[in-house]
């Protein structure tokens, strides 16, 4: 069989903010297809890039008093941790913001435009008249013209999916300002999706094999809508790349963020990193041009369900009109979950990938429990912190690790003797699980290892090798024991792509060299010297997964971290330790509703030292459950019967311990200790659900 030759890449991050849960599930269900490719000698190129363009980086660059490239190389620098902490390798890193991207978006639009598919045209947008600028479609909100959903972006809708224009939407505003945008007219230069070539060549693209079934039959829904033609441009302000022979006029981030792929493919071969790939089957004298023009190279994307449209239609549709290679598969995933509420951060329910590192939580649990839930479909991933325990410590612990500690106990000197290979079947378990790699169907691949892992221990058991010791029948334990160290060879092999540390420890400990699939059923054999056996993996401490989902210490989750207090003031220090918030208006005051509340209950929370559980009357006729971080400061008893100010229209937050739906407000100094944390108290006279103004 010719060798795999393999071009595959994750969905861009934004280069706005930090990794979430969502980027690292998405590089680790990419990382381990990789792994499993590589096990078979395919020749893989896997590389990632940060999404640098657009409005969005250049108007936070504005407010952290930056230029948007110091922002986004900030962002850049902070990559590597997390693709380190969770053994995600991609081959290169890069960045939509470099000559590569800026020459292949140029180019590529050049070609486009010279096959008649770019044309121009005056168009109404909106405008800012407080900000001063047109709005990009993300900074504009609304009523969903399809759904009616409120507060939807102004490209597209998050409850039904449809893909709009700003211009569509019900009672737009600014997510700037607030204010209600103008129509103003601008030259904006269109890619035409909707001529017939086009439509006729996506229709065939996305019904041919490329997408799962539920992604193509999305984008049968779309052909029937009709097509419209696709905006490319925007006007100055803009942090982008340049639309040639147009002054004033940028990409559009989605039209260069994709070619991201490329630029970072170009810039790995570039570098003489192909030449001098660090897996030998993936090196290649070939040049960038010579390989992306390979009928042979298979190019792979992993997705999330969230940029559909983006890949599957304006996407192949760019390459094929500039006549480049077009995808072969776009492979889209759910999003991630925690105890089936959709993970977030301002709602307390976010798992912080760093903060997990930061707790000696094993990476390869977090791995194992991905991969124990992915599958083919595009379907959401639940981090559930108690199936996550019992499921790492019982199948990865109990089934796997156990199998080595305990059979090599009754290997005198380690050394294998001959044993039954057709006992347990080894090469029917590698066949399978390397075809339901292949496949994307990871979690039916580890439950087809864990329940071989189960025949192993049952042989184990059953030939009870301590019972054979004491009646002299050394021999006979020694050769289950093999057996069972044989099979434990195979199942390393079986969970290397999801556990590649782990395997490389285990490889160490069996003595076998590099596993991979050609060599994963060959028999150490009797005589084969294994090592001395040290602990694998420890079990996941329920203690670590409620650190992970502790809310901070402040009163009022959600409240930022104490920061270094800056000079300032008579003293030479900001009031309270913290210098003041920017400035707001009074528009922005009235958006938060502040209530007079009673305390009706207080209690301490079980498993959280830190907070306290008030229930809370509003005078609405009903009681609120609201958690603050203010066991430090106060008894249970002390609060109840007293008076507090309330956020009476913050979003509820599904929390470890319960739903959150309120915040009281209490004064501290940056660091609580400095001064502690006084829970506001009004003045007699007041009543439950006066408003504070």
């Amino acid at each position: 069989m010719p060798q795999r030759k393999l071009f595959v890449t994750t969905a861009l991050p934004y280069a706005n903010g930090k990794f979430h849960i969502g980027h690292i599930m998405e590089y680790i269900q990419a990382d381990i297809w990789v792994r499993h490719q590589r096990m078979q000698g395919s020749m893989v190129h896997f590389v990632g890039a940060d999404d640098a363009h657009g409005a969005p980086i250049m108007i936070a660059a504005e407010k952290a008093g930056k230029t948007p490239e110091q922002f986004v190389a900030e962002i850049a620098a902070g990559r590597k941790q997390y693709l380190d902490g969770f053994h995600i390798r991609f081959d290169n890193w890069h960045s939509t913001h470099s000559p590569e991207n800026t020459q292949l978006a140029q180019e590529i639009y050049r070609h486009l435009k010279a096959s008649g598919l770019i044309t121009s045209r005056t168009i109404e947008q909106f405008y800012d008249p407080v900000k001063g600028m047109f709005l990009p479609d993300r900074y504009i909100k609304g009523e969903c013209p399809t759904c009616h959903a409120k507060d939807q972006y102004g490209d597209s809708c998050e409850v039904c999916s449809s893909v709009y224009s700003p211009t569509q939407l019900i009672e737009p505003y600014s997510t700037l300002t607030g204010a209600r945008p103008e129509l103003r007219t601008s030259e904006h230069y269109f890619f035409q999706l909707s001529r017939p070539e086009v439509v006729e060549f996506l229709k065939a693209w996305t019904q041919d094999g490329k997408l799962q079934s539920e992604v193509a039959k999305k984008a049968g829904e779309w052909f029937e809508a009709g097509m419209a033609d696709w905006d490319i441009s925007r006007d100055a302000p803009y942090f982008g790349i340049e639309v040639p022979d147009a002054p004033g006029k940028y990409f559009y981030v989605w039209l260069d963020a994709p070619i991201g792929y490329l630029a970072s493919l170009k810039n790995h071969f570039d570098k003489g990193q192909a030449k001098n790939h660090w897996h030998p089957a993936s090196r290649t004298d070939a040049s960038f041009e010579q390989y992306v023009a390979d009928p042979a190279v298979e190019q792979v994307h992993f997705i999330g369900k969230d940029i559909v449209y983006f890949h599957t239609l304006f996407w192949p549709a760019m390459l094929k009109f500039s006549d480049r290679k077009t995808p072969d598969q776009v492979n889209v995933h759910g999003f991630i979950t925690v105890s089936g509420e959709k993970m977030s951060k301002s709602r307390g329910t976010g798992i912080d990938p760093l903060k997990y590192l930061s707790l000696g939580m094993n990476p390869e649990w977090l791995r194992y429990y991905i991969a124990a839930k992915l599958n083919s479909r595009v379907e959401d991933v639940d981090f559930n912190p108690d199936d996550f325990v019992a499921r790492v410590n019982a199948d990865l612990i109990g089934k796997y690790v156990n199998i080595a500690s305990r059979a090599v106990k009754f290997v005198p000197g380690g050394k294998l003797v001959a044993g039954d290979a057709s006992a347990l079947n080894h090469a029917g378990l590698v066949a399978t699980v390397k075809e339901l790699y292949e496949t994307r169907e990871f979690g039916k691949a580890l439950r087809e290892v864990m329940a071989f892992a189960d025949q192993v221990n049952t042989r184990f058991d059953t030939a009870a090798p301590w019972k054979l010791l004491k009646e002299g029948k050394g021999e006979e334990a020694a050769r289950v024991c093999s057996e069972c160290l044989e099979a434990f060879k195979v199942m390393t092999a079986c969970l290397k792509p999801v556990l590649p540390e782990l395997a490389l420890e285990a490889e160490k400990f069996l003595n076998c060299g590099t596993l991979d699939w050609d060599n994963a059923v060959k028999a150490l054999g009797a005589g084969h010297q294994v090592g001395e056996y040290k602990h694998l993996m420890q079990r996941v401490d329920m203690k670590q997964v409620d650190a992970l989902f502790e809310p901070p210490a402040e009163a009022g989750a959600g409240a930022p971290p104490p920061q270094p207090a800056p000079s300032g003031g008579a003293s030479g220090q900001p009031p309270g330790g913290e210098e003041i918030a920017p400035e707001i208006t009074i528009d922005d005051f009235t958006k938060v509703d502040l209530r007079i509340a009673k305390i009706v209950n207080c209690e301490s929370v079980e498993g959280a030292k830190k907070l306290l559980r008030l229930t809370l009357d509003i005078g609405e006729g009903k009681t609120r459950n609201v958690f603050a971080g203010i066991a430090s400061a106060y008894k249970p008893e002390e609060l109840v019967g007293k008076l507090t100010v309330m956020v009476a229209n913050l979003a509820p937050r599904k929390m470890k311990f319960g739903v959150s739906e309120g915040m009281v407000l209490a004064a501290s100094n940056a660091d609580d200790k400095a001064g502690g944390i006084y829970v506001l108290n009004p003045w007699p006279g007041a009543e439950p659900g006066m408003r504070v103004r």
